[in-house]
């Protein structure tokens, strides 16, 4: 699932790719910058916020993405090309002269705004537990300044903290025991936001550890609950429930628990 985890490691790929490097050719396939072109300009970094990224060009411009549920990113070495196949999903391409070429596939979101203006953009997001601006404090007065609201759509909410997605919404409620339609006025939020901390970092940064909450890679058991509806608990072989959606989540997202480690507190 593409959250701040996988958007943090795409952009180290596109660093090695595409930092410091010249665009022989740099075109945006979607309407808003059909006629627009990054030819020659040269690409000075990449940086993420949550689940946003942001590559930055030495014209004091910057190229905001984010991949959202379909969208995804491909490098082809020199001399090598996408197949015919998958050209009209390409909605990016950044080449480097004699070098790689990136490839933007599907992505809903395409913006070409000055750098300066960046804040439009991520501006409204909640702090980041992998950026260096991370703060603790600033995420738990945002979690708590609604205390009625469900845990999960707490997390899920970006303003509070950026880069939490469904997944890890799931799998931190299991972690810490808490059932899905606790308020998160109602347990501790600072130890379940340094959690979440440390998972994403974790997950961001080890090899082979991304969204592997389980510490075990076999197929079926990379997660506690997330995706595991009808299956036994990996702790306690209570057979997983998941509901359609998220309470107040206007992305309507499922939700997994275990009843037995997550149960319902009165």
């Amino acid at each position: 699932m593409p959250e701040g985890d996988t958007v943090f490691r795409l952009a180290v790929r596109l660093r090695k790719a595409l930092d410091g490097q010249m665009l022989s050719r740099g075109d945006l396939r979607v309407p808003a910058h059909a006629t627009e072109t990054l030819d020659g300009m040269r690409i000075l970094e990449h940086q993420t916020h949550g689940k946003h990224l942001l590559t930055r060009l030495d014209a004091g411009l910057t190229l905001h993405t984010h991949l959202k549920m379909q969208g995804s990113w491909t490098i082809t070495a020199a001399g090598r090309r996408l197949p015919r196949t998958l050209l009209p999903e390409v909605r990016v391409l950044l080449e480097v002269g004699g070098g790689p070429t990136v490839y933007g596939l599907n992505l809903p979101v395409v913006d070409l705004l000055p750098t300066r203006a960046e804040a439009d953009v991520v501006g409204h997001l909640g702090p980041d537990p992998l950026r260096e601006d991370w703060s603790a404090d600033e995420a738990v007065r945002r979690l708590l300044s609604d205390p009625l609201q469900r845990v999960p759509a707490a997390l899920l909410e970006q303003r509070n903290i950026a880069g939490l997605g469904n997944l890890w919404a799931n799998e931190l409620c299991f972690l810490r025991g808490i059932h899905p339609d606790t308020l998160i006025g109602d347990v501790d939020v600072q130890a379940l936001v340094s959690l979440g901390a440390r998972c994403l970092r974790f997950s961001a940064t080890q090899p082979g550890a991304l969204q592997v909450t389980t510490g075990n890679r076999r197929k079926g058991e990379q997660h506690w609950v997330a995706g595991r509806a009808g299956k036994p608990c990996l702790r306690c072989r209570t057979t997983i429930v998941v509901r359609a959606e998220v309470p107040g989540d206007p992305g309507r997202r499922r939700t997994w628990w275990c009843p037995h480690c997550q149960p319902e507190r009165n």
